[in-house]
C-alpha cells in the first residue's frame, strides 16, 4: 500500500513546519511549499530529502502553485491524501495607521493563495479516496477583532470557504476541515510586536499543539461530521462563547480585550 501524502503551504517554519515533523514522524510522504529557500534548505537539512520533499513557490502565483503540486504528485504517483493551506500573513494595530500594501498581501495570501491552492489540488484530492483539505483559519474569525481587521476578515472568508467546499466537494468524497488557533507562539507573533490583545490573552499555544489539532482533524473518520477544530480549552471557550453571545456584548467584550 503507498504511503499517504500531505502537501503543506507555508510548510518551512512555524506551524507549518510543525505539522511536517509530525507528519513525518507518523511515517507519510510529505511535501512543503513555501516561498523561503533558506528555510526550506533548513527543514531539509534536519529531516532529510528522503522524508521531506520541498518546492519553493509563493502561493499567491497560479503558475507556481501548479508547478509545485505536479511536481510532488510526480513523487507521489498522483496520491495526495492530505492538503493543508497553512501559508498566511498577518498585520496588526489600528486600521487606518496600517500600510494598503500590507494590507493587499495579507488578501492576497490568506484568501486568494487558499483558493489558488484548492482549486489546483483538486484534481489530485478528488483522485485519492478519502482525500481531506485543511485550512487554516483562526480564533480571529469568531468575531471581528479589533487591531487585527484585515486579518480577521481573511479568515472569515477562509472559514466560509471551508463550510461551502465542503458541502460541494462532498459528491467527491473529500472531506474540508478549518483549524481555529488563538496565538501561536511563532515568528509571525513575535514580528507583530506589543499588542493589547497578546497582553490580555497571552500566547499560550506552541505550533505542536496546532499541528496536533491538525493530526486528529485528518485521522477522525471520514463520515465524522466535524467542520471547525479549535486548538486548546482557551481557543475552544473563546470561539464557542463568541459565537452564543449576543452581538452586544461581543462588541464590548472585544473592545475590552483589544483596547478599544
Amino acid at each position: 500500500m503507498p504511503h499517504h501524502s500531505v502537501l503543506i503551504t507555508g510548510g518551512a517554519a512555524g506551524i507549518g513546519r510543525a505539522a511536517a515533523a509530525r507528519f513525518i514522524a507518523d511515517g507519510w510522504q510529505v511535501g512543503a511549499i513555501d516561498r523561503d529557500p533558506a528555510q526550506l534548505e533548513a527543514l531539509r537539512n534536519e529531516y532529510g530529502d528522503g522524508n521531506v520533499w520541498t518546492h519553493c513557490a509563493d502561493v499567491c502565483d497560479p503558475q507556481a502553485v501548479d508547478a509545485a503540486i505536479e511536481a510532488f504528485m510526480a513523487e507521489t504517483g498522483g496520491r495526495l491524501d492530505v492538503l493543508i493551506n497553512n501559508a498566511g500573513l498577518v498585520a496588526a494595530g489600528p486600521f487606518e495607521e496600517g500600510d494598503i500594501a500590507r494590507y493587499r498581501a495579507v488578501v492576497d495570501v490568506n484568501v486568494s493563495g487558499v483558493v489558488t491552492v484548492a482549486k489546483a489540488a483538486f484534481p489530485y484530492l478528488a483522485g485519492t479516496p478519502g482525500a481531506r483539505l485543511i485550512n487554516m483559519a483562526s480564533a480571529s474569525a469568531a468575531y471581528g477583532t479589533p487591531g487585527y481587521a484585515v486579518y480577521s476578515a481573511t479568515k472569515h472568508a477562509v472559514s466560509a470557504f471551508t463550510e461551502a467546499l465542503d458541502a460541494e466537494w462532498h459528491r467527491h468524497g473529500i472531506r474540508v476541515r478549518a483549524v481555529w488557533p488563538l496565538f501561536v507562539q511563532t515568528a509571525m507573533v513575535t514580528e507583530i510586536g506589543p499588542q493589547r490583545t497578546i497582553d490580555r490573552l497571552g500566547v499560550r499555544l506552541t505550533p505542536e499543539d496546532v499541528a496536533g489539532t491538525i493530526a486528529r482533524a485528518c485521522a477522525a473518520p471520514h463520515w465524522w461530521p466535524q467542520l471547525h477544530w479549535t486548538v486548546g480549552l482557551q481557543g475552544f471557550f473563546f470561539v464557542h462563547l463568541t459565537r452564543w453571545m449576543p452581538t452586544w456584548i461581543n462588541r464590548l467584550a472585544m473592545r475590552w480585550v483589544a483596547g478599544y
